[in-house]
């Protein structure tokens, strides 16, 4: 189907999501629905099995809220609740979501990346949670994801200053996976789509659903949500081709079984 405010394409195992509102990719109220939309569709695709987002044009990923709508009429706090509802969806995306990070990723950008499970940034770009420069705070989980990410000091010091974080930083603190030169953010992240499609689908679901478990609880309930999947895994025609791969010293086949 055709979206308003981004871009869709399927390329061998993996989709694009390209937000497309020039010229900052700016949040509004279209955007995030033409977003949930899109995951509904690639959620139901088998054929698809990584999604990346990335942003129109190679200066800006996306300048966080459209300030000239976003906030304006409708009720705010369920703007806030349906857009802080979506980019919990793609963090508990059951295929990996590669955010490439081709340009600035302020505010509510920044929280969209920080959403996503891998992130590939441009070197001369940019993050943060500028929210505070505008005498605002973070609405789409930014003050809970960038602590989790790289620990309550400096996330608590880069929020209260709104601080832009350069690349070489944020790759320091494991804000993102890596770097990259200038226009390879993409197709970097294409590469990464490709080794994230040779992955057994299941075993990708599980460990992605376990993690997120784990994090948002004890470390005794972290262990059995692990045992239950280990077990769950253990009995998939993926689990038998990869030991036997294994024993034979040949390249696993894993078809999502």
């Amino acid at each position: 189907m055709g979206y308003e405010t981004l871009i869709l394409t399927r390329e061998e195992s993996y989709a694009v999501i390209t937000l497309n509102r020039p010229p900052a990719n700016a949040i509004n109220e279209q955007l995030v629905r033409d977003l949930d939309a899109a995951l509904t569709e690639l959620e139901k695709d088998p054929a698809v099995l990584s999604v990346i987002i990335t942003g129109a044009g190679e200066r800006i990923f996306c300048g966080g809220a459209d300030l000239g709508s976003a906030f304006s009429g409708g009720n705010l706090e369920e703007f806030l609740k349906f857009g802080t509802g979506v980019l919990r969806r793609i963090e508990r995306f059951p295929k990996p979501v590669i955010a490439a990070v081709n340009g600035h990723a302020t505010g509510g950008g920044c929280e969209i990346a920080m959403a996503c499970h891998l992130r590939i940034l441009k070197e001369t770009a940019r993050m943060g949670q500028t929210e505070s420069n505008l005498g605002i705070i973070p609405g789409y989980g930014g003050t809970q994801r960038l602590p989790r990410l790289i620990g309550r000091t400096k996330a608590l010091e880069f929020l209260i200053l709104g601080t832009q974080i350069p690349g070489a930083d944020a790759l320091q603190l494991g804000l993102v996976n890596k770097l990259s030169k200038e226009g390879e953010t993409l197709s970097d992240a294409k590469a990464l789509a490709r080794q994230l499609g040779k992955r057994a689908p299941i075993a990708t679901r599980l460990i992605l659903q376990v993690v997120d478990e784990g994090l948002n609880t004890d470390i005794d309930h972290g262990l059995a949500a692990e045992i239950r999947a280990f077990v769950q895994v253990l009995k998939t025609e993926d689990a038998a081709e990869g030991i036997q791969a294994f024993f034979q010293k040949r390249p696993a086949e894993f078809k999502g079984k």
